[in-house]
């Protein structure tokens, strides 16, 4: 067979993959927008699939998902171990519903049994659309290389403007406070962000501060929805009983 023969074949191989790999793609979103419409109002915990059960932070995001979960927020992550582990346990065992957007890779991922909902998905950028398509707001906590992704896509969507503003709390004053400071000291200073971009990010330390920043935004959330809406839909109903779980726990 001559070259030209072998380049042609192996050209329509490489084209036939593309093919069949833009239908994987599409297959992925659709199964995503399928199982997760009527998920919301969700809150996405995002951190280190490091962290073990003795962890401080482990337990701090099993307490926070735990107590969001009460209020009747379903609770996503990206359903490995670490901090995924401790919010969709904290959610599981409030009684909410636990969602973990599972992904194939080499080490380190393996789906926690805390789901009700696991999805599985082989491409990352299909799982962060996912993951930011559902959410209210996003709970960080101290995370590597994928967590900071996923805070720098979040703040990226939102300076840019392809994507609503949304809550983007980062849990650990210890953790995050250093990349706050360089943030501001050298990356305003050299004018590659603009001190008001720092404010898309509230600093927390604890559970309470967390459940008192969402309450906030769930009640502009849904004063929002019934201005445009004129009439409550179904995602308006359950958030409407959060407010109202929230304002109960808070006056007993």
């Amino acid at each position: 067979m001559s070259k030209d023969s072998l380049r042609i074949i192996e050209e329509l191989k490489l084209r036939q993959g593309d093919t069949w790999r833009v239908l994987k793609i599409m297959s992925e979103f659709v199964q995503g927008f399928d199982e997760l419409a009527n998920v919301g109002p969700a809150v996405t915990f995002f951190g280190s699939s490091r962290s073990k059960e003795e962890d401080r932070y482990y337990r701090l995001a099993y307490e926070t998902a735990f107590n969001l979960g009460k209020l009747g927020y379903t609770i996503i992550t990206g359903g490995g171990p670490g901090i995924m582990e401790a919010a969709n346990r904290g959610a599981h065992d409030s009684g909410t519903l636990s969602v973990g957007l599972n992904i194939e890779i080499p080490r380190e991922q393996h789906p926690n049994k805390y789901q009700n909902l696991s999805l599985k998905f082989d491409y990352f950028f299909v799982r962060k659309v996912m993951l930011i398509k559902y959410s209210l707001a996003y709970v960080i906590f101290p995370g590597g290389f994928g967590t900071f992704d996923e805070l720098f896509e979040a703040l990226t969507l939102i300076q840019t403007g392809k994507s609503y503003r949304f809550p983007i709390i980062l849990f650990g004053s210890e953790f995050w406070k250093p990349l706050l400071n360089y943030m501001e000291s050298v990356m305003v200073r050299f004018g590659t962000i603009d001190k008001d971009d720092i404010e898309l990010m509230s600093l927390v330390d604890s559970p309470p501060e967390v459940t008192e920043l969402l309450y906030k935004r769930s009640k502009e959330k849904y004063h929002f929805l019934e201005e445009y809406y004129g009439e409550e839909t179904t995602f308006m109903e359950k958030l409407r009983r959060i407010l109202k779980n929230h304002e109960v726990i808070t006056h007993s």
